[in-house]
Order: structure tokens, then C-alpha cells, then sequence
């Protein structure tokens, strides 16, 4: 590996995504990039730069430069390296997820005003030319939102925006040590891109599973020895419900989460389950894994801040309070003045930094709603201030139940929820009521082998342990929960469980 070449990525500033493979490529040459589990697909940064290239000049040869570009491929490393062709021939990537229905990506593509959609990396094999020329704060991609408020919207984000902190892992010390990490994230959403993005500029390889599946996800950790795990929360509770605590794990060091927030009993356990070391020559393991959860949105570009726990510390401190990665600045407001809120109070997160959209496509108002005239990016995201630019993470504004004056923070009583033997999953909501303005009620999965528990039982020990106020006044168990392509739980959808009650009571 070319470690002058690598601290030139990390540090020069005028790396783009256009000719970030390219510069990768001489940084690391011939050493391994990435598997897949699914497909077989071998690389090492070499190959998948002169993939990129003439995957690049195909597409050259059908668009302009500024052109959007609909990426709709199967979940896979394939699907990054098309959207990072797109970039490297002046186009913008414009990702779907492949679980998307037909009239979705129809939308976007009109949202778009893309012309072009790529489907696989073969239709679109050209000759290798020179990256087009791009400045880092030219737009690079359009993500879209999970729209699940409504229709989803296109944030502009650049090249700059993309890169992120990410950048800076080229300084990692690649090839000191074997590292290897296992992935589940959909490449698709911005989460699972900009981490394939680090991962790659970190020079460490990715073992991919286009197709996640608990029982594979652990078997691949435990075979190959790897050193880390990237997946959504979901995933490393499936993990849990497959018997991951009877499996050895000990090999690896960091586990990481994105896309929605880490219960920390769920946190405790992966800790436990991996090791900060092992020793030479014996084998044994040392003391407990560390935890990253990264906290990001579309709108930002991916991460801008990380809660870590670190190995043997279980204390709040460590394991439930953000901190912004570098280049960024976190603010907690006041929904209605706009002030700072004072220290250990609740308002608004609003975030600054390069990871910042330039605004929705073809959304003016929405843009203005939601950027502020100095920069700052509201996120709808609800946190408690903290000393020294650190924030605790709360709720999503619109996640939390104004209950009769009080507010109930919906992520409270999931945990609270989560703690019954016989609960694996809980998603809480906010009921319309004339009296009280709203009401919490719930939906639960149970966990396999929990017996026959009904919801009446649920509703009785959630009052137990929980202020009147918080405890839901309703408990509906399913078999599965609705969710988006992320495994995040689709609540609007649950919602139509109790409105369906009301109608035919009406009735």
C-alpha cells in the first residue's frame, strides 16, 4: 500500500467522488476490497477502479454533464460502483432501492428528470477515459427521503456533502493488521453508501450480503474471523432472536449501527460478545468489543455525529450521548424562538457542517423550511443539551405523544416495552383524542417461545412500570412489523391497525 498516497486522500481537499476510485486505486493497488456473499463478486481496488472507469465512459457516452442518473440494481457492491461511475462521468447518481414499488421509482424518475436508468454495470461497459472534471461542491447524487409523510424528496447532495468525515479514514493504517468487515446495510440508502464509501477509503475490506439473513450474517463473522459488523438495529436483533450469544464471536472488535437508534441492551450484549484483542500465540480474548452508532440523514449526507461505547464502560456517558464527528457543529433550539435552550433541556437538533444539502429538488419551500438562512440543517429530531457540544438523542419530533400537557417520548416506552421476557420488539404511537389530544398505544412482536401472552397482560404490566401518563391504553401483538427498505418500522402503517378498530366501532 502507498500510505503517502492514502494521507494525500485524507488530507488534500480536492478529492471528488469522480476520481476517488482512481486515486484509491493507486493508494492500495492490488490489496483486497471487497466479497460478496450472494454472487461470488471478487475485487481488489484495482479492478473495481478500471470497473468504474469503463462502466464511466459507457455512461459518458449517453448523458450530459449534470445530468441525473437512476440507479435501480440489485443490492450489492455493484450498485455502489454504477453510482460511483455515474459521478466519475459527470452525472449525478440518483439511487432507488430495488424493493421499491413500480409507480415509486416511476416518481422519481420524474422527480429526477432522469433520462437514463442503470440497471447493471454490464449494460453500460465502455471505454476507460479520464474522470470528468468536478469541483467538491458540485452536486453528486439525489437521494431520496423514505417518504414516509408523504412523497418522498430529493436531497442534493455534493460531492463534498457525500465524502463527509469519511474521507479521512484513507489515514487509517491499513495493512497493519487484518482487518476485515461483514455488512448487511442496503447500499441504496445513504447509511449503507456512505459507509461502503469509508470502508473503502479506510482501505478495509467489505464481506457483503446483498441478501441479509441472520443465520448467513453470523455464520460470516464466525468463519472468516472478521473484525467488524455494519448493520441497522433490526438486523442485530434478528441476530439475537438466531442465537448469536451462543456463537464466537470473540474475533470481533467494533460493531457499528446506522439508520435508526441502538437499543443499548442490545448494545451491552454485542460488547460482551466480541473482544478488544487477541493475544498471540495462546488465542485467548481480551476484555469486550467497542460499539459505534452513528447518528445521520439523508439530508446531511450520512454521518455527523456517533455515539461510542467503549470497551468494559456501560455507563450512559459511554454508550447514550452524540458527539459531532469532525467539520460538524450541533445545536439544540427551541421549536419556537430559535434560542439555544438551556443546559439539560429538550428541543430541536439543527446541525452544521459539509455533509449539508444544497436542498430538495425542485422544493423551495421545502428547502427554506428546512435549511435556516446561516446554514443550519433542522433535522426533526428531538435531543437534550448537553456540556461540550454534546447532545443526547431523544425522539423524532413528530414521535413524540402530546398526552393531556405531558409530552411521552415514544422511545421511552419501547425500551420500557422491550425490558418484559416476552417482548422482542416495540413500536409506540400517538392515538388522536378529543380529550386528550392524543393517547399512547402500541404494537408489539413477541419474542419465539413466549407463551401465551395476551394483550390485555401487556397493557397491565406496562402500567406497572411505567407513569400513568406513558402507559399505553392499548397493546396490539403482531406476527411482523412493517418496514421500509432499512428495517425501520413503518408506524403510519401501524397506526391504520387501531384507526381500522375506531371505524368499525363506529359503525
Amino acid at each position: 500500500m502507498n500510505q503517502l498516497e492514502r494521507f494525500r486522500v485524507a488530507f488534500s481537499g480536492d478529492v471528488t467522488l469522480a476520481d476517488l476510485f482512481d486515486r484509491l486505486a493507486k493508494a492500495n493497488g492490488d490489496a483486497p476490497l471487497v466479497e460478496e456473499a450472494d454472487t461470488g463478486l471478487k475485487l481488489t481496488f484495482a479492478e473495481a477502479a478500471d470497473r468504474v472507469a469503463r462502466m464511466s465512459g459507457g455512461i459518458r457516452a449517453k448523458i450530459s454533464k449534470g445530468d441525473p442518473v437512476v440507479v435501480n440494481a440489485p443490492n450489492g457492491y455493484e450498485f455502489f460502483l454504477i453510482c460511483m461511475a455515474i459521478m466519475r462521468a459527470g452525472g449525478i447518481a440518483v439511487p432507488v432501492n430495488p424493493q421499491m414499488r413500480d409507480e415509486e421509482i416511476e416518481y422519481v424518475k420524474g422527480d429526477s428528470g432522469a433520462s437514463l436508468t442503470v440497471q447493471s454495470g454490464d449494460e453500460v461497459m465502455g471505454d476507460a477515459g479520464e474522470p470528468a472534471e468536478a469541483s467538491p461542491d458540485d452536486v453528486a447524487g439525489i437521494f431520496y427521503t423514505s417518504g414516509t409523510t408523504g412523497k418522498p424528496k430529493g436531497a442534493k447532495l455534493s460531492h463534498k456533502a457525500l465524502l463527509g468525515s469519511g474521507v479521512m479514514m484513507a489515514a487509517y493504517p491499513a495493512g497493519l493488521r487484518r482487518d476485515e468487515c461483514v455488512s448487511g446495510m442496503p447500499v441504496a440508502h445513504i447509511a449503507g453508501f456512505s459507509l461502503m464509501l469509508m470502508l473503502a477509503c479506510g482501505g478495509i475490506p467489505v464481506y457483503m450480503l446483498p441478501k441479509f439473513r441472520p443465520d448467513n450474517a453470523l455464520d460470516a463473522i464466525e468463519e472468516r474471523r472478521a473484525t467488524m459488523f455494519i448493520g441497522v438495529p433490526a438486523m442485530y436483533r434478528m441476530m439475537v432472536e438466531a442465537g448469536a450469544e451462543e456463537r464466537d464471536l470473540r474475533s470481533v472488535r467494533l460493531w457499528a449501527s446506522g439508520a435508526d437508534v441502538m437499543p443499548e441492551d442490545l448494545i451491552r450484549k454485542f460488547k460482551k460478545m466480541g473482544a478488544i484483542a487477541t493475544l498471540p500465540l495462546v488465542g485467548a480474548s481480551v476484555g469486550e468489543a467497542a460499539f459505534v452508532d452513528g447518528y445521520g440523514m439523508v439530508e446531511l449526507g450520512g454521518g455527523v455525529a456517533v455515539r461510542f461505547s467503549i470497551p468494559m464502560m456501560n455507563v450512559p456517558f459511554a454508550s447514550n450521548v452524540v458527539s459531532p464527528l469532525p467539520g460538524y457543529k450541533l445545536r439544540v433550539i427551541d421549536d419556537e424562538t430559535g434560542e439555544d435552550v438551556r443546559l439539560g433541556q429538550i428541543g430541536e437538533l439543527v446541525v452544521k457542517g459539509p455533509g449539508v444539502m444544497k436542498g430538495y429538488h425542485g422544493k423551495d419551500d421545502a428547502t427554506k423550511e428546512t435549511i435556516t438562512e446561516d446554514g443550519w440543517l433542522r433535522t426533526g429530531d428531538l435531543a437534550r443539551k448537553g456540556p461540550l457540544g454534546l447532545v443526547q438523542f431523544a425522539g423524532r419530533k413528530k414521535h413524540v405523544i402530546k398526552h393531556g400537557g405531558y409530552s411521552v417520548f415514544a422511545v421511552e416506552v419501547e425500551r420500557t416495552l422491550e425490558e418484559n421476557e416476552a417482548v422482542a420488539e416495540a413500536a409506540v404511537l400517538g392515538l388522536p383524542d378529543t380529550r386528550k389530544g392524543e393517547i399512547p398505544v402500541a404494537v408489539v412482536r413477541l419474542k419465539d417461545g413466549a407463551g401465551d401472552v395476551s394483550e390485555k397482560e401487556l397493557v397491565e404490566w406496562a402500567r406497572e412500570h411505567m407513569a400513568d401518563y406513558k402507559s399505553p391504553r392499548q397493546i396490539k401483538i403482531v406476527d411482523d412489523m412493517p418496514r421500509t427498505g432499512t428495517e425501520k418500522v413503518q408506524k403510519d402503517e401501524l397506526l391504520k391497525l387501531f384507526e381500522s378498530d375506531e371505524k368499525e366501532e363506529k359503525e
